[in-house]
């Protein structure tokens, strides 16, 4: 989150930078930290009050804990653009909460990507471990396909997911964090604000380094997005050829919108945003950065923001049991203890109403 202090532009430029970045914005970042928080504490309520069974609810509570840090930084950039705190704040901010900011977001963009990587094991090689079983008199084949069925097993275990989880919160933490120690410069009360003049020669290759590490790990993310869900996609689309035009068109509705959401939340909050950090990084690095160029990443940098309210949508038709949860709580929802839950699978035996 990089503040910028662009009074020395001139004309209507100016005026546009007041009006957008000043006052448009903090209105906005107001209205999604409200919204969030409560969607985001009624996730948390609901997830930390269930057992960690499964890989992809150790993951969708990770999502919950980076949404929640993010959502704890807006009230310190909205206190700034309202003028609030001074200098001082605007040092706060530039050393830590901007951190904690990007943490957070860089977080939540492996997590999706460690969601979408469990869900294209379990559905796409969990049936194909079935047919392994048929050929698994030859021994070169029977070999292969014990050894593929083992790493899927191990890839959707709970402890591999744990671990995973902690790795990536580590990385992460290495690559952030240095960025708060470094920022350690006096910046003069003449000078023009702005968060890399905070740094020390060594911050700013840090902050170089990070952001290059940051831009891999979310194209990284990106292509295992769209391979997993490119196969899991393929793998519903021959099932249901094999059902039949007469199969469950309602299973294959919860299907299509369970993995569309978690690509719609990717595509809509991240992708614009890494587009446009890519010119604007370059022209920070000359110390100049561009008008427009700035005004472009604070718009996407609000819609990689607004995550924070779409996140629940992904765990509402991701997670059966969180949406089996949630749904209990809402009195015009509860549905008759004699009544039993209705969960459609494919031909082969493979549920995908936890898709």
């Amino acid at each position: 989150m990089d503040i910028t202090n662009n009074t020395s532009l001139r004309g209507n430029q100016t005026d546009l930078n007041s009006v957008f970045t000043r006052q448009v914005l903090p209105v906005l970042y107001l209205v999604i930290c409200v919204v969030g928080l409560v969607l985001n504490g009624l996730a948390a309520w609901i997830f930390f009050r269930m057992s960690s069974s499964s890989a992809l609810i150790v993951y969708l509570k990770n999502m919950v804990v980076a949404d929640v840090l993010m959502l704890l930084t807006f009230p310190w950039r909205i206190a700034g653009e309202a003028g609030l705190g001074g200098r001082l704040l605007k040092e706060l901010t530039c050393r830590y909460t901007a951190v904690i900011f990007y943490l957070s977001m860089y977080a939540g963009i492996v997590f999706m990507g460690l969601i979408s990587l469990e869900r294209y094991v379990k559905i796409v090689h969990s049936s194909s471990s079935t047919s392994c079983s048929s050929s698994s008199s030859l021994p070169s084949a029977g070999s292969l396909c014990s050894s593929s069925t083992s790493c899927s097993s191990l890839l959707r275990h709970v402890r591999c997911a744990r671990a995973l989880s902690f790795l990536a919160w580590l990385l992460l933490l290495l690559c952030m964090l240095p960025n708060s120690f470094l920022s350690n410069q006096q910046l003069p009360a003449s000078s023009q604000w702005s968060c890399m003049k905070l740094k020390s020669e060594l911050g700013k290759e840090w902050h170089r380094m990070s952001i290059m590490l940051s831009m891999g790990i979310f194209w990284a993310m990106l292509l295992l997005l769209a391979f997993c869900y490119a196969s899991i996609a393929l793998r519903v689309y021959r099932s249901y050829r094999r059902l039949g035009r007469g199969g469950n068109q309602q299973v294959r509705r919860k299907s299509n919108r369970s993995i569309l959401s978690i690509l719609a939340v990717f595509f809509i909050c991240f992708v614009p945003y890494h587009v446009c950090r890519v010119p604007y990084t370059l022209s920070q690095n000359r110390d100049a950065s561009p008008y427009v160029l700035f005004q472009a990443k604070e718009a996407m940098l609000f819609l990689a923001s607004f995550n924070v309210c779409l996140d629940p949508v992904i765990y509402f038709l991701m997670c059966r049991t969180f949406r089996e949860s949630l749904l209990q709580r809402l009195p015009c929802c509860t549905r008759p203890t004699h009544e039993p839950a209705r969960r459609g699978s494919f031909s082969n035996g493979i549920s995908i109403s936890n898709l």
